[in-house]
């Protein structure tokens, strides 16, 4: 029977454009039908799915716009807009953070645009400018000092702020009036905050330069009396002061740049020879920094030399000889006179001759002078003496050394090279160790541009050990997750699902839902005629009732097909829309 029904099916047989509108119909009854609070959630959802649609859709297609600078403190903001504008180039402005957004793809030139605009952060310092404006008649000297002082911070912050690694800078000067009185005299002082970009530092060096400069701005104005502190806190003054930590960095300063110049020489004489990357070299310097006064005297007795000499010559002459006898006697007094006893006899000896008379022989004749021609004169007694004196210098030396600091004490270099590489006729190449004579001028050269002494311990050592295939770090490419168009293409597919989702997960259900209200019933009904059909010939002779609204009775199989027919017809024109679902129905199962 009911293969019957379906072959002539009587809705076929209406008109084609009469079921749209029974459809509009049946969905409009269906909506009529519904409780009045579920109407309104069901419009709200559609409003609201369609809105999200719409949402997903623009965010699927906006670009990606990333923040002009990180604050726009300190600039024009109208200026900038006007800038940006006039190169056209969109942007809008972010209501949360106030930050000025642009396009990605326009960043670069955005920047580029305001930079040759002269539109830049200021500090928001004042110079010397502040003395510029109009002061009233009745300023006191009060206020033109404090501006002189106002002005003078704001110069000196601009200046410290010019530096590469200071972002930014603040100045304050405490200066005292002055007084006539000696003892009241008090010298000013300085306060320097810096502010270093992230990752920078300032150097001892650096922040001596900014010490003088401020100290030399400011009349009377000590080094000692100069403060200078960054953002964080630390007192970078602090570290001109000469103290052992400091004085170890140096050093190790010193030794790293002096390594490095080392390196280099030996980079500068093997790369020509080797080539790039087919060696590796390190030098270490052991220097010593401390600091030696020595002072030493010597002396060699086997070279006197005379000093000085001093000789005294004395003679002296008298007319009379010497009177009585030396000794304790001439200091006693004479004893008393005798006669002699004897008188005449034989002559006695010659009387001694005189000083000053003529000298005469035994014979008595005068001896004469053969040089003169003159008789010679007996010589009057005289005093003789003669004294010298010599002083001699022994030979002496004196040294002062001073050794230098930082002296090279000993040099240690390591070479590594990796194994020559030779091109056959044919293309390929072959990889070959070093013979000993290569490694040896290897070493001369390393030797010869490092300052080789042996007497020092120097030592440079050269050997062939060959380099690891993976021994050079290579760049990994971006991956395509990472590119900018990969996430604008999986913003959009994202866009495009979300639709797909909403479309046919919220909104075709729930239009079904609406336009299949009676699907249920026609659907019961048919289960309830197909299983009357299927009986055997318990219910043969019934009528088959179609639940409905109206009762609709169906002739029984034994009627003939003329009968069934024309209860199909008035079925038909009674509740089409139910007859069309339940044809649907069948459809649907027979596919």
């Amino acid at each position: 029977m009911a293969e019957a029904v379906v072959d002539n099916a009587p809705a076929k047989s209406g008109a084609p454009g009469s079921k749209p509108a029974r459809l509009n119909l049946a969905f409009l009854e269906n909506i009529s039908q519904m409780p009045m609070l579920r109407q309104v959630g069901l419009l709200v959802g559609l409003a609201a799915s369609v809105a999200i649609g719409f949402a997903v859709v623009l965010w699927s297609q906006q670009p990606d716009y990333r923040p002009l600078y990180g604050s726009l403190a300190g600039m024009d903001t109208k200026q900038v807009m006007d800038t940006l504008a006039s190169a056209d180039i969109p942007y809008h402005v972010e209501p949360n953070s106030g930050a000025l957004l642009v396009k990605a793809d326009d960043l670069s030139r955005a920047r580029l645009k305001l930079a040759a605009a002269g539109v830049a952060p200021s500090d928001g310092n004042v110079g010397f400018e502040l003395l510029d404006k109009e002061q009233g008649l009745g300023t006191s000297q009060f206020m033109e000092a404090t501006r002189y002082r106002r002005s003078l911070e704001g110069e000196l912050a601009r200046t410290v702020s010019s530096l590469n690694n200071v972002k930014a800078a603040r100045v304050h000067l405490a200066i005292p009036k002055s007084s006539v009185f000696v003892r009241d005299e008090r010298k000013p002082s300085a306060s320097v905050l810096v502010e270093l970009y992230p990752g920078r530092s300032l150097e001892a060096g650096q922040v001596m330069a900014i010490v003088n400069l401020v100290a030399t701005s400011v009349p009377e104005l000590d080094k000692s009396q100069v403060t200078v502190v960054d953002q964080r806190g630390n007192l970078l003054s602090e570290q001109l002061q000469d103290t052992a930590l400091t004085m170890a960095g140096k050093q190790f300063d010193y030794s790293r740049r002096m390594e490095g110049m080392l390196t280099q020489r030996v980079h500068n004489i093997l790369q020509p020879v080797l080539g790039n990357d087919r060696y590796k070299a390190e030098v270490s310097a052991d220097l010593d920094f401390s600091a030696v006064e020595s002072t030493s005297e010597q002396f060699n007795p086997d070279q006197p030399a005379l000093r000085s000499e001093q000789a005294v010559n004395e003679q002296r002459a008298s007319s009379q000889g010497p009177q009585g006898v030396p000794g304790a006697l001439s200091n006693q007094p004479p004893g008393p006179a005798s006669a002699p006893q004897t008188t005449g006899g034989a002559a006695g000896p010659a009387a001694a001759i005189q000083p000053g008379q003529p000298l005469v022989d035994a014979n008595g004749q005068q001896i004469m002078d053969p040089a003169t021609g003159q008789p010679m004169l007996a010589p009057y007694p005289s005093d003789k003496r003669e004294q010298t004196t010599k002083n001699f210098e022994l030979d002496r030396s004196i040294s002062h050394t001073r050794q230098q600091q930082g002296r090279l004490t000993r040099l240690s270099v390591a070479v590594v090279v990796d194994d020559q590489v030779k091109v056959d006729a044919s293309g390929e190449t072959t990889r070959a160790p070093w013979g000993a004579e290569d490694l040896a001028r290897f070493t001369r050269l390393v030797q010869d541009a490092v300052g080789f002494d042996a007497s020092r311990g120097d030592s440079v050592t050269v050997i062939n050990v060959p380099f690891a295939a993976d021994r050079g770090e290579e760049i990994a490419d971006i991956a395509f997750y990472q590119q900018p168009w990969f996430w604008d293409i999986v913003k959009q597919v994202l866009g495009v699902l979300f639709i797909l989702v909403l479309v046919f997960g919220v909104l075709r259900p729930v239009l079904n839902n609406i336009t299949g209200g009676g699907k249920q019933a026609a659907a019961d009904g048919d289960m309830e005629l197909g299983g009357m059909i299927g009986l055997d010939g318990e219910l043969a002779n019934d009528r088959v009732s179609l639940g409905g609204p109206s009762s609709i009775l169906l002739p029984s199989p034994t009627e003939g097909y003329e009968a069934q027919l024309n209860a199909i017809k008035g079925l038909v024109a009674e509740d089409p829309g139910r007859v069309a679902q339940v044809v649907k129905e069948w459809i649907n199962a027979d596919e």
